[in-house]
């Protein structure tokens, strides 16, 4: 499966894959005024302690005693995660992230009235994919996306994580490469 990410803090959001292209610790100097949207953990924290009446700062536990058996399987406890996922193996999955774990990614706001907002990674793959008619690999769409939003003046590094064999696979259902 492919899964590409668009969202705050979804870098590693893929469990057992190798990190292809990783964090980077370049920070540029923007020159788009753009503003990140979050809620602060700590907001989060006391609305769900609210809630569940629980004093705790575990997330899980509070999502838990909420939603019951409805709650994420990630958070049911140890043992259980451990034989629920066991199944997965490496090379099952390719995460193309928008971002760092430790960053936000950006929401494009368009001036021209009636226009919707957008993700500055989401554009910037089809950007990427529209100025390149061959077959791209996932590392190859991930390094042009990274060149085009830095070019954008956005403050944010998209990742890959995938096997090897995975980050010079083609990136998803792309068109052969049509002869002159």
């Amino acid at each position: 499966f492919t899964i590409l990410s668009d969202s705050c803090h979804s870098g590693g959001l893929i469990d057992k894959e190798k990190e292809q292209i990783g964090p980077s610790t370049y920070r540029a100097a923007s020159s788009l005024s753009y503003k990140a949207k979050n809620i602060p953990f700590e907001s989060i924290l006391e609305h769900l302690t609210t809630l569940t009446g629980i004093n705790t700062s575990d997330i899980g536990t509070h999502l838990l005693e909420s939603f019951g058996a409805n709650a994420s399987l990630k958070f049911l406890t140890p043992q259980l995660e451990s034989e629920l996922f066991d199944f997965l193996k490496a090379d099952e999955g390719i995460l193309l992230s928008g971002c760092q774990a430790d960053e936000t990614s950006a929401d494009m706001n368009p001036m021209e009235s009636g226009r919707k907002a957008y993700g500055a990674f989401s554009n910037a793959v089809q950007m990427v994919l529209k100025e390149n008619s061959g077959r791209l690999s996932n590392k190859e769409v991930v390094m042009m996306a990274r060149k085009v939003l830095e070019a954008q003046g956005f403050d944010q590094h998209p990742c890959l994580y995938c096997s090897d064999e995975n980050a010079d696979a083609t990136f998803l259902c792309q068109p052969e490469a049509k002869p002159y």
